[in-house]
């Protein structure tokens, strides 16, 4: 009797896990089923296919990571690797990021405490980290004093205001000695770009805000951040590679990253098909709508994924603080480190790319009057 094809897959049969496993070896080892299985997925698609020379690589990141020390241990390694990038963060994650930067200090903590006992004593909790008040106090005072240099009088995209706030930061951690403790000074020496979607939404834009009603002439330019990221995308996918998103979480950088491609389909009427790679770690669900648009599946219908590469897509449901150190350690230990391909600095040729394109679409209705004015200009000279 002929074996149905669906019974082709690998038999489950693991060996027992032993104390000298590492954890790539437990992942592929370990993790056959349910969301380890779609872990173990995840992970063989990043090192196995996103980590090509030829793809270029975007990663979100939403909830609190760094607080939790995850720049440290898993997102500059990554930086260091070649294996990220550009990144879309949320403001959040990048001010707390800056405490370590700055030398400043967050503790191990218990998340049942009382947060009236907390409050008397001038400590701030995020579930279970715990840091005296005074570091929101010091790292404020630093970005209030770097946003008064003359560099930063001026309209700017997001991803330049972060490589300058990572230049003074790399700065402050000479000057104390360390290295590789702050996410935003390992983008900058990389040349990173770094995105936030919501640039207000974070104590870093208050601090900004705050400037304003001081005289600084520093805004963020949102218009560059949707194009610059348009920009990094085509220009990819222009070069012969392909486009590669990995989401943390989900929220506003999970869109922004996604939207890049019907920005240059929808909008722009760029000719294009989609990101080719899609990794998702989330805990949302889609029918409650945290997921709404942002499924793969769901995503092709918006353009914002190619349909052709569905099978290059995965999305595991667990915590964000359970799968980054994981993937982590599975792609170094999986696969060498690449050459940065230090997108920051490209920056300009890449928009102009977006430009050039963009003004031969018929959705350009600026472009397209003029070359109707200069085939009027054109024929009255002729009679």
């Amino acid at each position: 009797m002929a074996k149905s094809r669906y019974l082709s897959g690998a038999r489950i049969a693991p060996a027992p896990i032993t104390g000298d496993m590492g954890a790539a070896d437990l992942i592929d080892t370990a993790f056959l089923a349910y969301n380890g299985g779609r872990l173990r997925e995840g992970c063989r698609l990043f090192t196995e296919r996103m980590l090509d020379d030829d793809v270029t690589i975007g990663m979100t990141l939403t909830g609190a990571l760094t607080p939790a020390g995850l720049g440290m241990s898993a997102l500059i390694p990554l930086i260091e690797a070649g294996f990220v990038d550009w990144i879309i963060s949320t403001g959040a994650n990048l001010y707390h990021d800056a405490h370590f930067g700055l030398g400043l200090e967050m503790r191990q903590g218990n998340p049942h405490v009382s947060d009236v006992s907390l409050r008397e004593e001038e400590v701030v909790r995020i579930y279970d980290i715990f840091f005296d008040y005074s570091v929101l106090l010091d790292t404020d005072a630093f970005f209030r004093r770097i946003i008064r240099e003359d560099e930063f009088q001026r309209s700017m995209s997001t991803a330049e205001f972060h490589w300058l706030a990572g230049k003074y930061i790399a700065e402050r951690q000479k000057a104390l000695g360390q290295r590789g403790k702050s996410l935003l000074s390992t983008c900058y020496e990389y040349d990173v770009p770094v995105y936030t979607s919501s640039p207000g939404d974070s104590s870093i834009g208050m601090n900004v805000a705050a400037g304003a009603l001081q005289g600084l002439k520093l805004q963020y330019d949102v218009n560059a951040d949707v194009n610059e990221t348009a920009s990094i995308v085509l220009d990819g996918k222009r070069r012969g590679g392909k486009s590669a998103i990995i989401i943390f979480g989900g929220g506003s950088p999970k869109n922004f990253a996604l939207q890049t491609e019907p920005q240059i389909q929808e909008v722009l009427g760029i000719e294009e098909k989609g990101h080719d790679y899609f990794l998702q770690f989330t805990d949302a669900r889609p029918d409650t709508g945290g997921l709404s648009g942002a499924t793969p599946a769901e995503a092709v219908s918006w353009g914002k994924v190619d349909p052709d590469r569905l099978p290059d897509a995965v999305v595991c449901y667990t915590d964000s603080t359970i799968s980054l150190p994981l993937l982590t350690a599975y792609a170094l230990s999986r696969h060498a480190p690449r050459e940065p391909k230090r997108l920051f600095r490209r920056r300009d040729e890449m928009l102009q790319r977006l430009k050039d394109e963009y003004a031969a679409s018929s959705r350009n209705e600026a472009a397209q009057e003029r070359a109707r004015e200069n085939h009027d200009v054109t024929l009255e000279r002729s009679r």
